[in-house]
């Protein structure tokens, strides 16, 4: 596996591997890789010869008070897993060679991300279209894949390339779970033993929002007794549990024809935790 600092060198290597009639596959992460990042790399080795691996820090998707300072940082350890899951560069830029002096361009994508996150973390968004579009540009990859746990990230990710005619596929990519069904994330490091535990009441509360609004119960009830279990297991704040049109983000106050999909983010200690599950009608076993 090539580690690649410099954009002229990745251009080199990609261009070379073009030459050959090989198909790229990208796969954007911050770093402090786990089992999910891993999930991306080999779906992309079944969609393509090719993966780059991107790992970098956005400095512009984090907010004054948020955890940039602190975001878990492992390259070393990062690098020898993407090596053994057969990644074929990891492109490790700086932040200087990112945005380079003088840098002064900002995507913004509106709707899909003015909502949710995009409320409680204004800003971040701009910085994830901004950073995701460069890299698009850097590895012109055939295809990029992204966990489905960030959703939101991902529906801004598709609009942005359906809006500016990107030709590439964007996969989403299954959230991975723990045995418990916490949905694993870089940020699960802050938590302590004891806050892990009552973390797990987050996918909880969700499947049991999506299963009673499945079976055709209140959509406003269901929200609200998944907000409760929350609170009562130590969340603090609560910045949102919704249920939205999947593609659009709009919010949906029953189910319709369009796929659903049910959202939270929510605070434990140190970690904000965010989640989603899809919400169909559930269907009773014929007599």
């Amino acid at each position: 596996m090539q580690i690649i600092r410099e954009l002229s060198v990745l251009r080199d290597a990609v261009r070379e591997y073009r030459s050959e009639g090989k198909r790229i596959a990208l796969v954007p992460t911050m770093g402090a890789l786990h089992a999910g990042h891993l999930a991306l790399v080999e779906e992309g080795l079944r969609r393509a010869d090719v993966v780059v691996t991107s790992i970098f820090v956005n400095p512009r998707q984090f907010a004054p008070n948020e955890d940039l300072d602190r975001y878990p940082r492992r390259e070393r350890a990062d690098a020898q897993l993407l090596e053994k899951a057969n990644a074929t560069i990891l492109w490790a830029p700086t932040i200087e060679e990112m945005y380079p002096d003088g840098f002064a361009t900002n995507v913004s994508v509106s709707g899909v991300s003015e909502v949710l996150d995009g409320a409680a973390r204004p800003g971040h968004f701009d910085g994830v279209a901004t950073v995701v579009l460069k890299l698009f540009n850097q590895v012109k990859p055939d295809v990029a894949l992204f966990g489905e746990k960030d959703w939101q990230q991902l529906a801004v990710v598709r609009r942005m390339a359906t809006d500016l005619d990107l030709e590439l596929d964007i996969v989403g990519v299954p959230t991975v779970r723990d045995d418990q069904g916490l949905a694993l994330s870089s940020r699960n490091a802050y938590l302590t033993e004891d806050e892990l535990a009552k973390a797990r009441i987050l996918p909880r509360s969700l499947g049991e929002a999506a299963a009673a609004i499945g079976k055709g119960e209140p959509v406003a009830g269901a929200l609200t007794a998944a907000v409760a279990r929350l609170s009562e297991a130590g969340f603090d704040p609560i910045d949102y549990v919704s249920l939205r049109d999947a593609e659009t983000l709009a919010p949906i106050e029953a189910l319709g024809e369009r796929p659903a999909r049910l959202l939270a983010a929510a605070r434990m200690g140190n970690a904000r935790l965010i989640d989603n599950l899809p919400v169909t009608v559930s269907v009773s076993p014929s007599k």
